[in-house]
């Protein structure tokens, strides 16, 4: 069997010498598989840009796209995935690495006859170290986010609860709900039929609204065991704790109001507003940590001011 080959896109926001480590692995790991990488930019200012503009003779056509400032993950992947001509498009974090085999298993496994109806596949991620990441998540319920916002799913035995697969340790090959943005290799006809991602998502479920689409196409997702790559999680968004509390919260509300009824959107931004302050709050001084307590506030305070442009948008069901 011909194995398909894929187009890679690669989003970066300052990611340092991350983003040079992740072009390099492709480089080493592509097998030939790769027709194509785009890297787009958004507005970076650490010069992690220049050192992929210095590589030369790559063994495939590395094409760089600038934006002249931070349009969100989202939009920016549909940029770099109008560029994409091959079958299949892989969205590649910055923060994440090639290994051997990265490519081949999951090409090879979309490829067969029997998995017509899998529209995207992920792999184990390994963490800086060497431990397979819990990255499979289910699609988000009202119950699944209060649980989150009440703290009731770091309780012992409330796992199961959550939006994060956790309890399972990721060493079977499954169909699952949603495979980790990080790797999320796509079929390109299906992610133009889908309308690619929501870009009112700047950062943060904008890939599990993807998905949760995909699966409204009846297609799957599946997780595959036997195909690793690497991922050291967090990326560039530790760089800003309150605005990424922020846009984690603006993006749980665009997802109830969107996929939820009206009552339960109303109900999840009543929690969101009125409980999970408190909550965060307690937690931070429990923890003794003052950073923790001004960055929830701060970011409540981001909320609060772009609150009304959030219920604009979210009307765009």
């Amino acid at each position: 069997m011909n194995v398909a080959k894929c187009s890679i896109v690669v989003v970066n926001w300052n990611a340092g010498k991350q983003l040079l480590e992740c072009i390099q692995s492709i480089v080493d790991y592509n097998n030939a598989l790769v027709t194509q990488v785009v890297v787009v930019d958004n507005g970076s200012s650490d010069g992690s840009m220049k050192l992929v503009e210095g590589l030369r003779d790559t063994p495939f056509p590395l094409r760089l796209v600038y934006n002249d400032k931070n349009l969100g993950f989202g939009a920016a992947c549909n940029r770099g995935a109008t560029l994409a001509e091959s079958e299949y498009v892989l969205f590649l974090n910055p923060d994440a690495k090639l290994l051997s085999g990265s490519l081949g298993g999951p090409l090879t496994f979309m490829e067969e006859t029997a998995n017509v109806d899998v529209g995207v596949v992920g792999v184990q991620l390994l963490d800086e170290q060497g431990k397979v990441a819990r990255s499979c998540a289910r699609f988000p319920t009202l119950g699944m986010f209060a649980s989150q916002i009440l703290a009731i799913d770091r309780l012992p035995g409330m796992g199961n609860f959550g939006l994060h697969m956790s309890e399972w340790e990721h060493d079977t090959t499954q169909t699952v709900d949603h495979v980790i943005g990080a790797f999320f290799l796509i079929r390109r006809s299906l992610f133009v039929r889908v309308g690619g991602f929501d870009e009112r998502f700047f950062v943060y479920l904008e890939d599990l609204d993807l998905s949760l689409r995909v699966h409204q196409s009846n297609f799957r997702a599946v997780y595959l065991a036997n195909a690793q790559a690497f991922h050291a999680g967090g990326g560039t968004s530790r760089q800003v704790k309150a605005r990424r509390l922020f846009y984690s919260l603006r993006s749980r509300l665009y997802y109830g109001f969107k996929h939820f009824s009206a009552l339960q959107s109303w109900i999840l931004l009543a929690i969101t507003l009125l409980i999970e302050p408190l909550t965060r709050s307690f937690l931070a001084v429990f923890r003794r940590s003052a950073s923790d307590l001004f960055n929830t506030w701060c970011a409540y305070g981001m909320l609060l001011r772009d609150l009304p442009r959030i219920l604009r948008e979210a009307r765009e069901r």
